[in-house]
């Protein structure tokens, strides 16, 4: 939906500027309005704002003993704030349109100003739908006067004040998936790409043209040529934007691995420095030359898992680098999650507008022994959601129907469930008691008091725009600037296991919204709170376990209260399997894994969103 603009005639009126010592420039003039008629324009420190001029053409007029009454404008907005306002152009000349408050008479017996040439200039904003305040259609406001230097005037001082506006991208690197979703990747970026060029941002595009494209070109471009850019937008669907992430963080990101599952420790031996992450062994080089320090040795809990006993600093070479989505994919959860809505316009006007909001992101590491006993990690990263058993075999059973489209995740589902197959495998996940001061998360994991929690709805707290939770500052474990590990807080720590037959093993880093389950896989999960939320699914009758999956499709359910479902908020698990193998599902990427280990970074990168309104 686009709200349209001509511009209505009128003479000339008169127009001032003044300077106001102290404050902010002060603009004002009688313009003419599409669908409104005359109307003083003012502008602020804050954004433009309007009042339409008093006429009697408002109230109607007769015409050979005819009523004429004006329709009513659907345009009720009389302000906008310079936040909301993405772009504004001039438009020289050209015929005008007849306002729709023109009279009877003007209509019957004409005007010598309808014939005359305007000149407009066109304000681009947003309107947030009444019936779902997360959808944003684009907003046109014409407005026009004779004059043009007038016109070129609000042009130039409106540019002014959104030159001023924080964090507005400039330079963008955008990738396109081709064959996302129903293949509309193409026709998806066409139709939002008139937004970011109005918004005069630079955008150098890729098409990709096969697996794996955007994760080489993130890794193999340089960090001098990556700081360039505000950030990167992917065009796709939640597995395009995993390997995006990637990319970009695989080759840069250093930070310590997470615990190493029990069984491997005689395999390490006493050897600490083998649980550093090297990047340039990890797959990719890297352009960071700052090293990486070694740690001088690793301690063993009483269930015989590893943590780290330093700080670790993990820069990235952009810390205002953002990531952008816009959904082209089979479910796009991630946006839906951080916008509330799967909409591309919607998410290019996040993007324009240079909103933000960061994300937690979990470091997945595969381990295994080479033949000659050396322990090799295989590293990767997932935004969202990794999930093992049942939405592993939803993902690899879908990849044989991709003509299929979207509908295919529904078919190789409901082949999975009738399966009904489960997998032996032992989860240990970390729990932390807070200390008396309830500290809140830090950027790798610190948090509050750690439950397995059955909670009623009353008790959810739901993640939206300027949440709380996300926002809380988080509390370090020294004087230092840099954010610690999960495993150097100044609190007690201990490892719980589950051991046994699962039909699923989650990890949502996000309630994992979408068109199948409209509250999600956990409804009151957030985007930032240093947290993964462990879903642990034992094996049991098919009827339960039916029950339990249309609770995550019925909005309002609640999926989690089952005797056999486990569900721990944690900031780091490891998990082993036995006998039987699924794969793992990471962000709809899949990933193959026997023993691997996970921990969470909070707020590790930042979105081109704002969170969604409920």
């Amino acid at each position: 939906m686009e709200i349209n603009g001509g511009v209505c005639n009128s003479g000339d009126k008169s127009q001032r500027e003044a300077e106001v010592e102290g404050e902010a420039s002060f603009l004002s003039s009688n313009v003419l309005l599409n669908h409104t008629g005359e109307v003083t324009l003012t502008l602020n420190s804050d954004g433009l704002s309007w009042e339409a001029l008093d006429s009697s053409d408002n109230c109607g007029s007769t015409c050979l003993g005819i009523k004429f009454v004006p329709k009513i404008t659907t345009q009720t907005t009389t302000e906008l704030q310079f936040s909301d306002i993405y772009a504004v152009e001039l438009i020289h000349g050209g015929m005008i349109q007849e306002s729709i408050s023109t009279s009877a008479g003007e209509c019957f017996f004409g005007n010598d100003s309808h014939d005359s040439e305007m000149n407009h200039f066109r304000v681009h904003s947003f309107q947030k739908s009444l019936s779902q305040p997360c959808l944003w259609v684009l907003a046109v406001y014409t407005f026009g006067h004779k004059d043009l230097q007038t016109c070129q005037m609000w042009v130039n001082k409106i540019n002014d004040s959104l030159n001023k506006e924080f964090g507005r991208p400039k330079n963008l690197l955008v990738f396109v998936h081709p064959m996302s979703g129903k293949a509309n990747g193409l026709r998806t970026w066409e139709t939002v790409a008139p937004i970011f060029s109005r918004a005069k941002i630079n955008t150098k595009v890729i098409v990709t043209q096969r697996a794996g494209h955007a994760f080489d070109v993130m890794t193999s471009t340089t960090n001098e040529e990556l700081n360039s850019y505000d950030g990167a937008v992917g065009v796709g669907g939640d597995g395009f934007f995993n390997e995006i992430l990637n990319g970009y963080l695989c080759s840069r990101h250093k930070a310590p691995f997470p615990p190493v599952p029990s069984d491997f420790l005689d395999a390490l031996g006493n050897n600490g420095s083998s649980l550093v992450h090297d990047p340039a062994g990890a797959g990719s080089g890297t352009d960071n030359e700052e090293s990486y320090p070694l740690l001088p040795s690793l301690a063993h809990n009483e269930l015989g898992f590893s943590h780290l006993d330093q700080e670790i600093k993990y820069p990235l070479p952009n810390q205002r680098f953002r990531f952008g989505i816009i959904p082209a994919g089979s479910t796009d959860a991630i946006v839906i999650c951080t916008t509330g809505a799967r909409d591309p316009i919607t998410s290019a006007l996040h993007i324009v507008l240079g909103k933000r909001v960061c994300l937690d992101v979990a470091q997945v590491v595969r381990w295994k022994t080479t033949s000659t006993s050396k322990v090799e990690p295989c590293v990767r990263y997932a935004a969202s959601f990794a999930g093992y058993g049942f939405y592993g075999d939803v993902i690899t059973e879908s990849e044989k129907y991709r003509w299929m489209g979207p509908k295919r995740y529904d078919y190789a589902g409901t082949k999975v469930f009738l399966r009904h197959r489960s997998y032996e495998a032992e989860v240990a996940y970390l729990e932390v008691e807070s200390d008396k001061s309830n500290s809140i998360p830090d950027a790798s994991g610190m948090f509050d008091k750690v439950r397995n929690l059955k909670r009623k709805k009353s008790e959810r707290i739901i993640c939206r725009v300027n949440c709380n939770v996300c926002n809380t500052k988080p509390v370090y474990s020294s004087a230092r600037s840099s954010p610690a590990t999960p495993y150097t807080l100044p609190q007690e720590t201990r490892w719980l296991k589950s051991k046994g037959q699962f039909l699923s093993v989650g990890a949502a880093l996000m309630s994992n919204r979408n068109e199948r389950a409209p509250d999600g896989l956990v409804a009151d999960a957030h985007l930032s709170d240093g947290f993964l939320h462990l879903l642990l699914i034992k094996d049991c009758p098919s009827a339960l376990y039916l029950w339990h999956l249309t609770q995550l499709a019925r909005k309002g359910g609640n999926p989690l209260n089952f005797d056999f479902v486990e569900h721990h908020k944690t900031p780091a698990f490891t998990f082993t399997s036995f006998g039987n193998e699924s794969v793992w599902n990471l962000d709809g990427e899949l990933f193959e894994a026997h023993k691997l280990s996970a921990q969470v970074f909070r707020g590790l990168v930042c979105l081109f969103a704002s969170g969604p309104e409920v």
